[in-house]
């Protein structure tokens, strides 16, 4: 396909052990991210992308000098040639690049044109080409030194507000707004204190970013003095201005809710504040995921009723009585605590994804919905059918309470 990426590989692949292990290492990169690749190494940037695509293998190293004998039975495509220059190719019978380079010039010039010529040059090496690299964007930051070093909290604190104040003016200059700032503080005896905080949504709040960050003062050692420090928007997303209600008194305007989160996060920690999103799958434990608070969360994708707190993985019940094979237990005990059932619905069938996991192709569960003698519910989960021993050992788990 024409999808790629360039890479520059000279005086880096004896870094990783060499050109193969290298190559090996960027694949598997791939393949963790969901893609499937093919890598290529050649002297030229025509021979690699001919070699990339038209080898058949997944690593293709090409020593220097030897372009000419990698290239030579790959179709006139493998050259980066125009649509119109591969018609032609075609109509004369043409069907590999070592045909081409057996022609004169002159002709071949005039048949397909001056490109074919300069591209076979640039495979071969006898011709140069430019590599025009993606560099990485410098993120927008600030920072400031003392002539004196300084230690108070007082005093970082106000050092931190000259330093968003500089921050706020590239980001709006950028029309950015600020979703993660990293702190760093240089001390007198060389150590560098890294802190970093993070928002719900992109921020030039100066003031709201400011409280944030001097929620994390007390963390900071400044030790014999604190001699300069620099402020990083690491992660920073567009922000443009918005349109919001004509009646700036009116009592219905939005409830603004990323500052309250952000202070949320901050204190208790990003990890522990999110949604709970609907995924499609069988199984219960595989069917919720976390996201962001503000992100848009999807609902339950069946009818059937789920427990208000479902447990990460089922835990095992104990001392279960219940009739086979499709009855509700009458009596267990969980967590060391027996309860006694008196009402009950069910069973809900679920069956493995065995599409994902061989060892889920005839698993089965059957799902109970309990209510023992206090009014608690629970949603209790028996492996197997009751018939086919295939399906389960018929052991009972806890995976839910109801409410």
């Amino acid at each position: 396909g024409p999808d790629g990426l360039w890479l520059d590989l000279s005086g880096v692949s004896h870094l990783f052990g060499g050109e193969r292990r290298l190559c090996g290492r960027i694949l598997r990169f791939c393949a963790r991210l969901g893609f499937e690749a093919r890598i290529a190494i050649a002297g030229t940037t025509g021979a690699a992308h001919a070699l990339a695509r038209f080898s058949g293998q997944d690593i293709s190293l090409c020593p220097n000098g030897q372009e000419t004998e990698a290239v030579a039975s790959f179709p006139p495509a493998a050259l980066r040639l125009e649509d119109a220059a591969i018609r032609a190719a075609h109509r004369f019978g043409i069907e590999s690049v070592l045909e081409l380079l057996t022609m004169p010039r002159g002709p071949l010039a005039r048949r397909l044109g001056k490109n074919v010529l300069t591209r076979l040059d640039q495979a071969l090496g006898k011709a140069g080409e430019s590599f025009d690299p993606i560099l990485p964007k410098q993120p927008p930051q600030a920072s400031l030194r003392f002539v004196e070093p300084i230690a108070s909290a007082e005093a970082i604190e106000r050092v931190l507000a000259d330093l968003i104040a500089m921050l706020m003016t590239q980001l709006e200059q950028q029309g950015l707004g600020a979703r993660r700032l990293g702190l760093m503080c240089d001390g007198v005896d060389g150590l560098v204190q890294k802190l970093a905080i993070g928002t719900a949504a992109a921020s030039r709040d100066g003031p709201h970013l400011l409280r944030l960050l001097a929620m994390k003062i007390e963390q900071i050692e400044p030790g014999f003095g604190i001699e300069s420090m620099h402020l990083v928007a690491s992660r920073c997303e567009p922000l443009a201005a918005r349109q919001i209600d004509h009646a700036l008194a009116a009592d219905n305007l939005p409830v603004d809710l990323p500052p309250l989160i952000d202070r949320v996060a901050s204190r208790i920690g990003p990890q522990h504040v999110f949604r709970s999103s609907a995924v499609e799958s069988d199984v219960p434990e595989r069917s919720v995921r976390h996201v962001s608070p503000l992100a848009q969360a999807s609902d339950w994708p069946c009818d059937w009723p789920r427990p208000a707190r479902l447990l990460p993985f089922p835990e095992r019940v104990e001392k279960v009585i219940a009739e086979l094979p499709d009855q509700a237990p009458v009596r267990f005990s969980w967590r060391g605590t027996m309860h006694r059932v008196c009402k009950a619905d069910g069973p809900e069938r679920v069956h493995g994804e065995w599409w994902k996991h061989n060892g889920e192709a005839d698993a089965v569960r059957d799902y109970f919905q309990v209510e023992d003698e206090s009014g608690a519910r629970f949603w209790l989960l028996r492996r197997g059918d009751g018939v086919d021993g295939r399906t389960g050992d018929l052991s009972w788990w806890m995976h839910g309470v109801m409410g």
